[in-house]
């Protein structure tokens, strides 16, 4: 059985803020500053038993300058800082605290150049520098396991070209150099299907284990007649940064690694063909893609895997690591010009993946893997000034893994798991309206109103879904459904000056 709510949550709050600031100056008429930066937090608590908050500070200093009449120059500084804190409660008052920190400073230097007019070539270096804190507890009801900062350099060379062959056929083709280097400040061990092989101690400051890869890309458009064209392409991608979660929902609290001695690149070569037809004087327009994504490296935890943030455990001897492969058919259809505009979006895909000592070595689905994809958009234009949106969202519940059977220990209860990912959520559904209202004035300063409903139907989308002994019938196992919100009216100011 399904319950609906729990009476722990009734005094669930949940609030969130984002502010965004910008600023430019012109030195003179070839060279601007740019200045920004993002503020955000999210706040959300279930009663005394759960509470999280999470946010993330962004800056970003960018000098524009204008060369020559060919060659553009975008010279940036950007500084980021993520984290997180996760709280939980329990009968006896004892509050456990989990925390992480994801900080990164970044150098891009960008070129663009207008070689003639069939080429168009962007150029550039970039370089960060990652500071990652893992997942840490702390509390009267933990064991303290202290976890020091890792440091990493993640370097990029890259070319790309926009090269027009002929009327009707453009290429865009480039590669990417790049370069992940382990800096030292931390003892690295090393692990080989979860068994400890070997470690590192890489003095502070020192460069220890690094990866190269070469990313190339290849796409070709080919315009068949004046309404319809087609596309093909290949890319290999290479991602440093991984992201672990046991979770059935995206939680704040999954925790990010980068690249070691144990833990490889990720690496995806994808190659796709789309097909686009515009309809109606360019009112209407069509696009259909198919893809295929091969994926290395892949990271998952092992069976019975130990990842409570107090257990003391270097999370890399937990994991295994094998293959993926993604694929699917990407639908969209669009109205551009009228009173009423919008798009539908459809996305039929499989995403899984193959590891060695996890589902019997059988392939079984990610987390993140969604059979369906539905997205339904409309604005109408009712006057000048006012405006109505709609908002329709339907995707196939996240997979999970459910327990198949159970059996007590010592007063507790432990619940028994067979097939990773062979279950689901519920299905995701959501609409959402709005109604606008613009003036447009010609002032300097310019505002609109915009009044409206989140999840117009009261939805209870799961949030989570757990499992717990049946207190009402003893021997029976019932699950416990967390839904956060239904419908959530809304008023929003803009403004800008």
């Amino acid at each position: 059985m399904f319950l609906k709510g729990n009476d722990d949550f009734k005094d669930t709050k949940l609030y969130f803020y984002d502010l965004n600031m910008k600023a430019n100056y012109q030195i003179n008429k070839n060279n601007r500053i740019y200045l920004s930066g993002y503020f955000g937090r999210d706040v959300m608590a279930l009663g005394s038993s759960f509470s999280t908050d999470w946010g993330n500070t962004t800056g970003t200093l960018r000098w524009n300058s204008i060369i020559s009449s060919r060659l553009f120059s975008n010279t940036s500084l950007i500084y980021s800082n993520y984290d997180y804190n996760v709280s939980l409660g329990s009968a006896s008052d004892q509050t456990t605290t989990m925390s992480s920190k994801i900080k990164d400073r970044n150098l891009k230097q960008d070129f663009s150049w207008f070689a003639s007019s069939d080429h168009s070539v962007r150029f550039g270096v970039q370089s960060i520098y990652h500071a990652i804190t893992p997942s840490t507890a702390s509390g009267s009801s933990v064991s303290s396991y202290p976890k020091s900062t890792r440091y990493s350099w993640e370097n990029a060379l890259y070319v790309n070209d926009d090269f027009k062959i002929s009327e009707p056929l453009t290429l865009n083709y480039g590669i990417r150099l790049s370069a992940f280097s382990v800096i030292g400040g931390d003892t690295y061990n090393i692990y080989e299907n979860g068994v400890l092989i070997d470690s590192k101690d890489i003095a502070e400051g020192s460069i220890g284990k690094t990866y190269l890869n070469i990313e190339p890309r290849l796409t070709a458009n080919y315009r068949i007649n004046e309404v319809s064209s087609i596309k093909a392409g290949y890319s290999r991608n290479t991602q440093n940064l991984h992201l672990l979660s046991n979770s059935s929902n995206g939680n704040p609290s999954d925790q990010w690694i980068g690249s070691s001695y144990t833990v490889k690149p990720e690496i995806a070569d994808q190659i796709s063909a789309g097909y686009s037809r515009n309809f109606s004087d360019n009112n209407y327009e069509i696009n259909a893609e198919v893809y295929y994504k091969d994926m290395k490296n892949q990271i998952d935890y092992k069976n019975g895997a130990e990842i409570t943030f107090d257990s003391g455990k270097d999370v890399e001897s937990e994991l295994l690591f094998g293959k993926g492969r993604a694929y699917g058919i990407e639908l969209i259809v669009k109205k551009k010009e009228g009173a009423l505009i919008g798009w539908i979006s459809y996305t039929l895909s499989k995403t899984e993946r193959k590891i060695n000592g996890i589902n019997n070595n059988d392939c079984y689905n990610t987390r993140l893997d969604k059979t369906h994809d539905l997205s339904v958009v409309a604005i109408y234009t009712l006057n000048p000034k006012w405006s109505l949106s709609g908002t329709f969202l339907y995707s196939t519940g996240n997979a999970v893994t459910y327990p198949t059977g159970k059996y007590e220990l010592n007063g507790q209860t432990i619940f028994q798991y067979t097939s990773r990912n062979a279950d689901r959520m519920p299905s995701y559904r959501r609409l959402d309206i709005s109604a606008t209202y613009d003036p447009k004035t010609n002032k300097r300063f310019h505002g609109s109103w915009s009044f409206g409903f989140y999840n117009l139907f009261g939805f209870e989308n799961a949030y989570s879904i757990t499992f717990e002994d049946n207190p009402d019938k003893p021997g029976t196992t019932r699950a416990v459904q967390t839904s956060l919100f239904k419908m959530i009216p809304n008023v929003t100011y803009n403004f800008k000056f």
